[in-house]
């Protein structure tokens, strides 16, 4: 483990240790707990104390302390409750990992050769990917427009989220939409919080709309998973409604056998 992460485990482990309690299933801090957990370890806070959360909701797994001591087929995630405020909370939604026995479904890639070669991270560059293959219309079955990316709002009950990019559409029927768009490059993972924050965010501004949160990480640098979620029942805040994997790929390299195999696909739409 490498010593900043070793330093946020200590951490965030101390912290749930002073409050956990059998059969506990939200367990409330703030963030002036961090500090003060790092003081009495012994150990310099970190300068970015948001980035520690961060780490454990998107990026790395829960001391395994934390994890033996929720009940069978649940896991403890991090929730935001308010500002500077979160809890670790029971779930029964697992994380997010693509299929990958799921069919690949090859798309002529439209990426503008400059943008593909100039973009600064790979969050950046799937968004990208995303909007100028029309990846969120051909998903969803709606036509869609992207209204604004990195959408940085605040939602009751939650505090500040940020949204990678927010589509509107609209589909044959004159139904429109709102598509909350997370993006996840890298080591990043998607997190089930987020996706809750956009059902909640949707709820509260756009409520209107008929909200389909969507998922999308790179599986390679050219094979995108697209993830459509709605709000669950029970422990599960959300669930999953539907996942596809596209290939961008030269114009050329898509086959006579392939466009023969898609014809023959049953249609799945978020319309």
């Amino acid at each position: 483990m490498a010593k900043g992460q070793k330093r946020y485990a200590q951490i965030i482990e101390r912290i749930f240790k002073q409050r956990y309690k059998e059969n506990a299933r939200a367990i409330p801090f703030e963030r002036k707990d961090l500090v003060r957990a790092a003081k009495e370890l012994k150990i310099e806070p970190p300068d970015n104390l948001g980035d520690l959360v961060y780490s454990f909701r998107y990026r790395a797994d829960l001391p395994e302390y934390i994890l033996t001591t929720a009940p069978e087929g649940m896991q403890w995630i991090i929730r935001p409750v308010g500002k500077s405020r979160y809890e670790f909370s029971l779930s029964s939604t697992p994380r997010i990992a693509p299929n990958m026995l799921l069919a690949e479904t090859k798309i002529p890639d439209a990426t503008p050769g400059l943008i593909a070669k100039y973009a600064l991270n790979d969050e950046q560059a799937l968004l990208a990917k995303l909007r100028y293959n029309r990846l969120i219309d051909i998903f969803s079955g709606v036509t869609c427009y992207s209204l604004q990316n990195h959408l940085r709002t605040t939602v009751m009950g939650i505090g500040q989220i940020e949204v990678d990019e927010l589509y509107v559409g609209v589909d044959q029927r004159g139904v429109q939409y709102v598509f909350p768009v997370q993006a996840k490059g890298g080591l990043d993972r998607i997190g089930i919080v987020q996706i809750e924050q956009d059902v909640a965010m949707c709820a509260e501004k756009f409520p209107q709309l008929a909200c389909r949160p969507i998922a999308a990480q790179f599986i390679d640098e050219n094979l995108i998973a697209l993830y459509a979620f709605e709000k669950g029942k029970k422990d599960a805040a959300v669930a999953m409604l539907m996942e596809s994997h596209y290939r961008l790929v030269s114009p050329e390299d898509m086959t006579e056998e392939d466009l023969k195999r898609y014809r023959s696909r049953k249609l799945a739409t978020l319309a």
